[in-house]
């Protein structure tokens, strides 16, 4: 699991999740899972005010948001780390932290 991006996709098979991975909130998540759990909480309004982007400016859309956030690391980081606060605030702090170094270096 070490190095590999969080871009982990939802499996069937819960039984051959490694510990590492079954301790890490963001496993089995999905970039369209975070963005539809995110608007059921925020709504479109509290998302732009939180990423001010247009697709959740502008007649947002959860389709037109994950074409936008695909192509857009940068926005796509901020909707994750928004993803962790909202719903992982305990470890939101540490999982950013260890996603900005996976190797651990200081």
């Amino acid at each position: 699991m070490e190095g590999q991006s969080l871009d982990l996709w939802l499996t069937d098979k819960e039984d051959t999740v490694s510990d590492t991975a079954s301790e890490d909130p963001m496993h089995g998540v999905t970039l369209q899972m975070m963005v539809e759990r995110l608007q059921e909480k925020l709504g479109w309004a509290g998302l732009a005010l939180k990423i001010p982007v247009k697709c959740f400016e502008s007649d947002p859309s959860v389709n037109s948001s994950l074409k936008f956030l695909r192509k857009t690391p940068w926005a796509r980081e901020k909707v994750e780390l928004l993803y962790l606060y909202t719903f992982h605030p305990k470890r939101a702090g540490e999982l950013a932290k260890r996603r900005r170094n996976p190797g651990g270096e200081k």
